[in-house]
């Protein structure tokens, strides 16, 4: 079974202090800035994505990013994780195409041994069309992993049937790749669209 890590230890404490302070100060419940607001995730990278094609962070500018790390073997967190952010993508493309179209979802595999583009593009189109899998050699991989904070570890010795756990936070980026704030992929379709609609303008 792949586990669930909770946040980094600075992620959760930023949220923590949020809640304090709307709490304690309402009109800081209707501020306008971004949760994770200079918050220091997020950084350069090239990958090479599901049709083979190296790219990297600034083939992204102008988009909003929603960026998720997991692994197509994943047998219960991710494929739960997609499907709601997939399921959300296609509901705006329906209800607010504009909004829709500013948003890119991306996927990172934490599992680059076997997820091969051809198997990240199997994955990744059948949750939603304009999603996008990247994948990397190990060592691309535990930088940008490094750069967003999540951790990932392989568990088994076996080298074809093992997991990976890894921590499951989905991030919305801005057009420029600063750090917005966290997107409830584990909770529904409809909590996703709620902070897309909130911070996508």
């Amino acid at each position: 079974m792949t586990h669930r890590y909770p946040r980094m230890i600075g992620l959760a404490a930023l949220a923590l202090l949020g809640a304090c302070d709307q709490a304690s100060d309402p009109a800081s419940a209707r501020s306008d800035e971004p949760p994770l607001a200079g918050a220091s995730i997020g950084g350069p990278y090239r990958l090479v994505n599901q049709d083979g094609k190296t790219v990297g962070r600034d083939d992204f500018a102008g988009k909003y990013r929603v960026v998720y790390f997991g692994y197509t073997y994943c047998p219960d967190i991710c494929p739960v994780d997609m499907g709601n952010l997939g399921k959300a993508m296609r509901d705006l493309d329906r209800s607010d195409p504009a909004l829709a179209r500013q948003v890119v979802p991306v996927f990172i595999s934490v599992d680059p041994a076997r997820d091969t583009p051809p198997v990240l593009k199997q994955y990744v189109s059948a949750f939603y069309p304009r999603m996008v899998g990247l994948t990397g050699t190990d060592e691309q991989i535990a930088k940008v992993a490094d750069e967003f904070a999540v951790y990932y570890k392989r568990v088994g010795d076996n080298d074809e049937n093992y997991l990976v756990n890894h921590s499951g936070q989905a991030y919305l980026m801005g057009p420029s790749g600063e750090p917005i704030a966290l997107v409830p992929v584990d909770e529904s379709p409809e909590a996703v669209e709620k902070v897309l609609k909130r911070w996508v303008t």
